[in-house]
């Protein structure tokens, strides 16, 4: 049944009012001139803070500071005192274990970058900065490609990029010994994997360095005592293992070869065995097949590792070491035989060879039955290329076993004794392209490789979890919490007569919910966490119970808690006690603020520590003390950086003031709007009026949106240029702008969108900030679509600019994101298009949802915005939607950015982009004059000129 759409009449937004002020009167006044006016140039100058990083005492943070454009610089700041240091042009930085020492990664300058040629760009290299924070002082060193402590942090590695090959003389005419030439094409090509460069070890403590040369692997143990080298000087054809002993930095060569190629190193956590693979330096690099050896460091003995037929090691292999040390996991690929070489035209005869002729042919064979698309096939080469299955060899007994294979290709290595986690998607790369991800997941046996099945056909972001004593599975599947417990090969159903959903309860796409994870483990295997939309329950593994760790506070006062400021370890997940203290975060729903709490495991309960309109980030735990890192922001306070006790966040200090940078300009303030659509569903906005909002005064809305919006009620905006409009600009510059929530009906996107933003619009109207001949909407990707699709159903807006929308579902159905090479229709069947059905089952409901059908009777002036190597949405819908547009004579205008994906990229274009939108919402929400590529276009003889 066709979805009527309640849309509002256009009459009802012509308010007869006396405190409506014309289009073009939104002039600033005196007392909006006080502060700074928010600029292009000021957007772009705006810092941000990246990649906070703290030491494992808890003692000292580093983190990246970094404009819209410009060149960063690193700050380094002490949590109990307040001492602080500039790095200048530092980024991604790194922190020893005691904190005493920080490293940034230095990037080249922007200036140098821009006045460079194309040839010039490629030889730019990043540097390094060392920065000693209790003598100030700052090392630099030149062209680092990688640098990294040790885990004890008293030595830095710094691996330099290869020193600059010396220059050909073009015009050098010497004669060249042919013969010779023919020689040298015999031997293995030399490429960048085997090269090695210089690497620098520093001595921190003392500042004594050394540099051994022709590096190309290196690894520090875990306990801080060893450093093993591959140096592989490829000229001199000599292949060494070196072992550096970190306590009195002596270095010693413990294995040497002429013709073997060393790859990949790594140490064993007991400090006792050195493991690294090595392969014939006389084959081609990409050719070569491994050998890997275990090097006893004691006594120098070497042990090879079992080889097999069907599988061999190849440059790609990695070597990690169990904890325990007691299994070295690595990658092996299947044995394959050699690829044909297909013949060259070479004689006369050749040139009527057919077999040798088509052998020149430039073709691809799409087959129905292909397991994947060819684009995506294609796509998938180069990881294909780089894949190994992992195996796993037990040093007490040299026993090897595979664990993953072409058939269960996914192995989730955490830091397990018994069992791991296997998945393969292979059963369904088919029906990825109209169904979305699916895998089967496997229980894995170390011992043996023997695979139990526990899941078929599971979404594959509904991973299951092994417990740490891998006791247990745990996983989410149609609505309840399962148990699978591993000894007896059974599961139980947790939530089973649980009064509440554990099932995403706002999902409203056509394909089943989600649902929302899972907390932490108990230690023992005792029990976990898990989540419903609101509260914490605590489940017990032996009695197959649990409560509600929250409560049930949580659904009663519309909060969402989850457990927050854990220390992250990828390779091994946080463990709680049974009766520990755990950090909650809190988002309030209805008030959209966050909050954090307490809570006990084991007792029901919360303590509320902090809570207010404001959003709260953990961006950070110290690894050996109890300290975190937040933000805390609003819409008018920059989320600057807070430390406190993980038990007492209430406590913070502010280690950081990057408001002062706001505090320069006049910021407007956000606030809640609530209405309810056209079917009497309750929805909700964010409205930011303007800097010096005059009460009873009406101003010009843009209107943006995309799913969820009023979450960021207390988001501080993001100050850049972009896709997106910058909020704080519209706002300085006399604008509303309004964020309103889009809940969808399946089969209808188009039609319920159009009803949420008509009923939001129509409500700020009745609140008597909106001028309703003034009101402009701009979305990208899938808020371009509703975009294109509003502006066909009602004529509220009066101006629209839509980036990358979707304008004929028709033809996008079956079209390819090009980023990916998977096909669309799966977007339309079961995700965000949210038609849910396939085009020839519901043809009718493609088109009822497509832009272009209407585009008649579109009366609102509509700019497009694409980039022409999109690899989301085809750029061909934009030039269908103009050329809809075009031929029914409305007025439009197309900006195609030239090799610019789905989000622009190139500076020069998110500039010029961010300009023309303002122009463009300045001549038809405002009356400011419009400019002549507005009114004109532009020649592509004028373009050329310019290029």
């Amino acid at each position: 049944m066709r979805k009527t759409l309640k849309l509002l009449p256009i009459a009802s937004f012509l308010l007869a009012s006396a405190s409506i002020v014309s289009v073009g009167a939104y002039a600033a006044t005196d007392a909006q001139l006080s502060h700074k006016a928010i600029t292009n140039n000021g957007i772009m100058k705006f810092e941000s803070l990246k990649q906070p990083v703290i030491s494992a005492t808890g003692k000292l943070l580093a983190v990246e500071v970094s404009p819209d454009r410009g060149d960063s610089h690193g700050l380094v700041q002490s949590l109990t005192s307040s001492k602080k240091f500039i790095v200048k042009g530092g980024s991604k930085p790194q922190v020893s274990h005691d904190g005493r020492f920080v490293a940034f990664s230095i990037d080249t300058p922007l200036l140098e970058k821009e006045v460079a040629s194309s040839k010039e760009k490629k030889k730019l290299k990043s540097g390094m900065a060392l920065l000693d924070t209790q003598t100030g002082k700052e090392q630099r060193f030149e062209r680092v490609k990688e640098f990294s402590f040790n885990q004890s942090g008293t030595h830095l590695a710094v691996w330099f990029e290869p020193k600059e090959a010396d220059k050909i003389d073009d015009k050098d005419k010497t004669v060249v010994d042919k013969s010779a030439e023919k020689e040298k094409e015999k031997k293995a090509k030399v490429d960048k994997f085997d090269k090695g460069s210089e690497l620098t070890l520093v001595a921190l403590n003392t500042g004594v360095s050394q540099t051994i040369a022709n590096v190309s692997r290196f690894y520090f143990d875990k306990a801080g005592k060893h450093l093993v080298l591959a140096s592989n000087d490829t000229k001199a054809k000599k292949h060494q293992l070196v072992l550096v002993s970190l306590d009195n930095n002596a270095r010693e060569i413990v294995r040497q070869f002429n013709n073997q190629q060393i790859g990949e190193v790594s140490l064993s956590e007991d400090g006792k065995y050195i493991a690294f693979t090595h392969g014939d330096s006389k084959q081609a690099p990409y050719g070569r097949e491994y050998h890997l050896s275990l090097l006893n460091i004691a006594t120098g003995d070497v042990k090879s590792a079992p080889v097999s037929k069907e599988w061999k090691l190849n440059r790609y292999t990695k070597l990690r070491f169990s904890e325990d040390s007691k299994r070295l996991f690595f990658g092996r690929v299947p044995q394959v035989s050699q690829q044909v070489e297909l013949k060259k035209i070479a004689t006369q005869d050749d040139l009527f060879d057919q077999e040798v002729v088509t052998g020149q042919r430039g073709l691809k064979i799409w087959h129905g039955e292909d397991a994947r698309i060819k684009p995506n096939e294609i796509k998938q080469y180069k990881k294909e290329q780089k894949r190994t299955y992992l195996a796993v060899l037990h040093l007490k007994g040299n026993n090897l076993v595979q664990l993953a294979d072409t058939s269960v290709p996914y192995v989730d290595l955490q830091e397990q004794s018994r069992f791991v986690i296997g998945s393969s998607d292979i059963p369904y790369r088919k029906m990825i392209t109209w169904a979305g991800f699916y895998r089967d997941y496997y229980l894995i046996d170390l011992n043996t490789g023997h695979k139990t099945s526990i899941l078929v056909q599971q979404a594959s972001d509904q991973a299951p979890s092994l417990s740490p004593n891998e006791r247990f599975a745990v996983y989410y599947q149609q609505g309840d919490v399962y148990l699978y417990q591993v000894s007896k090969a059974r599961r139980h159903n947790l939530t089973k007569g649980l009064n509440v959903s554990f099932a995403d309860e706002d999902h409203d796409y056509p394909s089943t919910a989600p649902g929302y994870g899972f907390g932490p483990w108990l230690d023992n295997d005792a029990g976990l966490l898990i989540y419903d939309k609101y509260d914490i329950w605590q489940m017990n593994t032996a009695s197959l119970e649990g409560f509600k760790l929250t409560e049930g506070k949580g659904r009663k006062q519309g909060i969402q808690y989850r457990v927050t400021g854990l220390v992250k370890d990828e390779n091994k997940p946080a463990v709680l006690a049974s009766n520990q203290a755990v950090l909650l975060h809190g988002y309030n729903e209805r008030t959209k603020g966050d909050g954090y709490y307490q809570a006990k495991l084991g007792t029901s309960g919360v303590t509320t520590l902090m809570e207010g309109d404001y959003k709260l980030k953990t961006l950070a735990r110290s690894e050996d003390a109890q300290t975190i890192v937040f933000s805390k922001e609003r819409y008018d306070l920059f989320p600057d950086f807070y430390s406190a006790d993980y038990s007492a966040p209430e406590k913070a200090k502010r280690q950081t003031d990057f408001d002062a940078q706001k505090r320069q300009f006049n910021w407007g303030k956000s606030e809640l709007v609530h209405w309810t659509n056209g079917d009497g569903q309750p929805l909700d906005g964010v409205l930011i009026k303007p800097t010096n909002y005059v009460e009873g005064k009406r101003y010009p809305v843009l209107v943006y949106f995309y799913r969820f919006m009023s979450d960021r009620l207390n988001a501080f905006p993001s100050m850049k240029l972009n896709h997106r409009p910058n909020f704080a600009w519209y706002v300085d510059n006399g604008y509303a702008v309004f964020l309103p929530d889009i809940r969808f009906e399946v089969g209808y996107p188009g039609a319920s969108s159009v009803q949420a933003l008509t009923s939001g619009v129509q409500k700020i109207i009745e609140m008597g900030v909106a001028d309703p001949d003034a009101i402009g909407i701009q979305g990208h990707s899938w808020g371009g679509y509703q975009t294109a699709f509003a502006v066909t159903q009602t004529d509220i807006f009066k101006a629209a600019v839509t980036g990358a929308p979707v304008s004929n579902m028709t033809s996008a159905y079956s079209g390819i994101r090009h980023g990916s090479g998977l096909a669309r229709q799966f977007q339309y069947e079961t995700g965000q298009s949210r038609i849910g059905d396939s085009l020839f089952r519901a043809p009718q409901k493609y088109i009822e949802n497509s832009p272009i059908f209407y585009a008649e009777r579109i009366k609102t002036p509509m700019m497009i915005m694409f980039g022409d190597k999109d690899d989301a949405v085809p750029w061909e819908q934009g030039i269908e939607l103009y050329l809809a547009m075009r031929r029914a004579g409305k007025d439009v205008v197309f900006l195609q950015y030239e090799d610019e994906p789905h989000h622009l990229k190139k500076y020069p274009n998110k500039l010029d982009y961010s300009i023309r939108m303002t122009e463009y919402f300045g001549h038809y929400l405002k009356g400011e004059p419009a400019p002549s590529w507005l009114t004109q276009g532009e020649a592509y003889t004028e373009y050329k000129k310019a290029d």
